[in-house]
C-alpha cells in the first residue's frame, strides 16, 4: 500500500494539485483562466463519457450494468443520511448546514473518479466501462435526500421547478450522459476517428485541470472558512467510511477489482460542481464556505493524495486482484 501510496504521490496528476495548492497557499498570482478551467472540464466530461460508451458498445447491456446502475442510486441516497448523523455528531451545525454537507457526500467527484481510472491504466487493471453511468446515475439522489433532511428539521428546502431542472439538466451530467451515449451508439469505430483527441491528450489536461482545482482548494484553506477539528476529521473520515461500503456493495453484486474501485471511490467523493449548484437553489441559506471548503478542501486532496492508494490496496486484498 505504501508503494502504490508513494507512486500516486509522485504523479503527475497529484504533483499538478500540489503546484496549485502551494500557489495558492503563498499567495502566488498564478490563476487560470476561468473560460479555459470551463473548457478543460467540458473536454474531461465528454472524454471520460466517451470511452465508457465506448467499453459499454463493447460490453453489451446485462444484468450486472443494471444492478450497478441500482446499487450507485441506493448509495447516493444512503450515503447522506450517514455523513449527516456522523456530522451531527463531529460537530455543531445546524440541521441546515449539516443537511448541505450530507447531500455532497452522496454524490461524486468526477475528476476523482477520472483520477481513478488513470491509477487503474497505470497499474494495467482493467474495469467494467459502463462505470461512468453509474457515476452519473449518483449525482441527484443525493440531493433528495439532503432536501428530506431538511424538511424534516428546522427549515424546508425549495422543491420547485427550479431546483428538479438544475438536478435533471445539470450541464455535467447532461454533458456525462451525452457523450456516454454517443461512444455507445459509434463504438469503437467512432473512437478511432477522435482517439487522437481524447486519448493522447488526456492526462496533460487532467493535470492542468487539477492545477486549477489546486488552486480553488488552497485560497479555500487560506481562509480559513471557519472549518474545526470536528468538521476536518470529518472531511477524512466520511470517504473512508462511504469507500468501505462501496467496497462491500462491489463485491456484492460481482465487480472485478477495478470496478470495485471505481465504486468505492464514487462512495467516497465528495461533490463540487452538481450539488453546490443546486444547494444555491434548494438551500440558499445553507453556508457555501463550510460545504465547499469540506468537499473541495479537505476531502479532494485526500483522496486524490491517500485515499486513492488506500482503496486500490483494499480492493486488491478482498477481491484477490
Amino acid at each position: 500500500m505504501l508503494d502504490l501510496a508513494l507512486a500516486n504521490l509522485l504523479s503527475p496528476i497529484v504533483l499538478s494539485f500540489a503546484l496549485g495548492l502551494f500557489a495558492a497557499l503563498v499567495r502566488s498570482d498564478l490563476t487560470v483562466p476561468e473560460a479555459a478551467a470551463k473548457a478543460l472540464s467540458i473536454y474531461l466530461l465528454f472524454a471520460i463519457g466517451f470511452k465508457g460508451g465506448v467499453s459499454v458498445s463493447d460490453h453489451g447491456i446485462d444484468g450486472l450494468l443494471a444492478l450497478s446502475l441500482l446499487t450507485g442510486v441506493i448509495l447516493s441516497a444512503l450515503l447522506p443520511l450517514i455523513a449527516f448523523a456522523l456530522i451531527r455528531v463531529m460537530s455543531g451545525l445546524s440541521t441546515l448546514d449539516a443537511a448541505a454537507v450530507a447531500g455532497h457526500y452522496g454524490s461524486i467527484s468526477i475528476v476523482t473518479f477520472v483520477a481513478a481510472t488513470s491509477v487503474l491504466q497505470g497499474a494495467g487493471i482493467t474495469s467494467e466501462g459502463f462505470m461512468v453511468a453509474v457515476a452519473a446515475a449518483m449525482e441527484a439522489p443525493a440531493i433528495l435526500s439532503a432536501l428530506w433532511l431538511v424538511s424534516r428539521g428546522e427549515k424546508s428546502g425549495r422543491m420547485d421547478a427550479d431546483l428538479w431542472r438544475e438536478i435533471l439538466f445539470n450541464g455535467s451530467i447532461v454533458l456525462l450522459l451525452g457523450s456516454f451515449a454517443i461512444g455507445w451508439i459509434t463504438g469503437d469505430e467512432g473512437l478511432d476517428k477522435i482517439s487522437a483527441f481524447i486519448v493522447a491528450p488526456f492526462q496533460g489536461v487532467l493535470c492542468l485541470f487539477l492545477l486549477d482545482m489546486g488552486l480553488i482548494a488552497g485560497r479555500g484553506l487560506r481562509s480559513g472558512a471557519g472549518l474545526s477539528a470536528g468538521l476536518f476529521g470529518f472531511g477524512v473520515l466520511m470517504p473512508v467510511i462511504g469507500s468501505m461500503i462501496g467496497l462491500g456493495a462491489g463485491v456484492l453484486i460481482g465487480l472485478s477489482t477495478g470496478g470495485v474501485l471505481l465504486l468505492m471511490v464514487l462512495s467516497a467523493s465528495a461533490s463540487y460542481i452538481a450539488v453546490p449548484a443546486a444547494m444555491r437553489v434548494a438551500l440558499p441559506e445553507a453556508n457555501p464556505s463550510i460545504y465547499l471548503t469540506l468537499s473541495l478542501g479537505v476531502t479532494f486532496p485526500f483522496n486524490l493524495t491517500l485515499g486513492i492508494p488506500l482503496y486500490l490496496w483494499a480492493a486488491q486484498l478482498v477481491t484477490g486482484g
